[in-house]
């Protein structure tokens, strides 16, 4: 009887082997202020064709670098100037939160007849902006007649662009990582691995970078050296998905270690559970019933079956 519950048992887990696909981390990566630096530039879109591109509409070499961009594989973003916090020279055409939405949506529609083949939109600088709740409505309500994402820098905390898309239709995601506030090459390889361990921890994590020659030979130095639970994808891929992000700070080390379980309940006692052995022989035709009653278990069971007469 033992033997026929254990036949029974790989024969479920087969099935499931077979119909579910293995967990990985998504780790996304964008390369911001495409558009000056050709050379550089085009190293990057020798890379994987999951690396995404952020091109400043106003940048020299904008329309160039989004079609090679596009003809390359890889997703094409607009890198729009938004205004900071800090006092610094604006840009041409820096978005502001006492524009009009008139002025808003000129800016835009003359951003993306610049960069062709964009899919989203991501802030340069922005930290004024993206805070305002009223400039990112404007925003919002203007991506929202071009089927853009929205990707966050997240330059400033406080940050308001989910709040200002909804009921527009407009999907935000975040950035996670930034690879290379500092140029040094051993910093943003601290990073790259910090990127990755927020993938694995969190389900998925968005790094951005920019096309400095340090950045570039990082990037690829390591990108053959993901782990193998790590896939690279386009942000666009991360727009149905929970973002699940964990608060809980990395380790100093940049490993992973698992969190200690903790009582929701404050101040009671943790309840305890009794555990009462279970014959080995019980416990297997417990399991193997409940996978078998799966309909769609059932079904590929079927076909295995005759495919390999079990």
């Amino acid at each position: 009887m033992l033997i026929s519950q254990l036949q029974k048992l790989a024969q479920a887990l087969m099935a499931i082997a077979i119909t579910s696909p293995a967990w990985a981390g998504n780790l996304s990566i964008v390369i911001d202020d495409f558009g000056y630096r050709p050379t550089q530039e085009q190293q990057v879109l020798q890379m994987p064709a999951a690396i995404s591109v952020a091109v400043l509409p106003n940048a020299p070499h904008a329309r160039e670098m989004a079609t090679k961009a596009h003809q390359s594989g890889h997703e094409v973003l607009i890198h729009l100037p938004m205004a900071p916090l800090s006092k610094q020279p604006l840009e041409k055409d820096t978005l502001r939160p006492d524009m009009s939405a008139e002025e808003i949506a000129r800016i835009i529609r003359e951003a993306a007849a610049a960069v062709p083949y964009a899919v989203g939109l991501n802030n340069h600088m922005g930290s004024a902006m993206t805070s305002s709740l009223p400039g990112m409505q404007k925003v919002m309500q203007v991506l929202s007649h071009y089927n853009f994402y929205f990707l966050d820098s997240m330059t400033i905390g406080n940050s308001q662009a989910s709040r200002a898309a909804a009921g527009t239709g407009v999907k935000v995601v975040k950035r996670r990582v930034f690879l290379d506030d500092s140029q040094n090459e051993a910093d943003i390889r601290v990073q790259f691995a910090r990127a990755v361990h927020l993938a694995q921890r969190d389900g998925s994590a968005i790094a951005i970078g920019h096309p400095h020659p340090s950045t570039v030979r990082v990037l690829q130095q390591m990108l053959p050296t993901l782990p193998a639970d790590i896939t690279l994808v386009r942000p666009s891929q991360l727009l149905n998905e929970a973002q699940l992000v964990n608060p809980a700070p990395l380790p100093s080390d940049g490993k992973t270690r698992p969190l200690k379980p903790r009582n929701p309940f404050r101040g009671g006692a943790v309840c305890r559970v009794k555990v009462v052995p279970v014959p080995a022989t019980r416990a297997l035709k417990v399991i193997s019933d409940s996978i078998e009653s799966n309909q769609m278990v059932q079904e590929i069971s079927k076909k295995l079956s005759v495919k390999f007469h079990f």
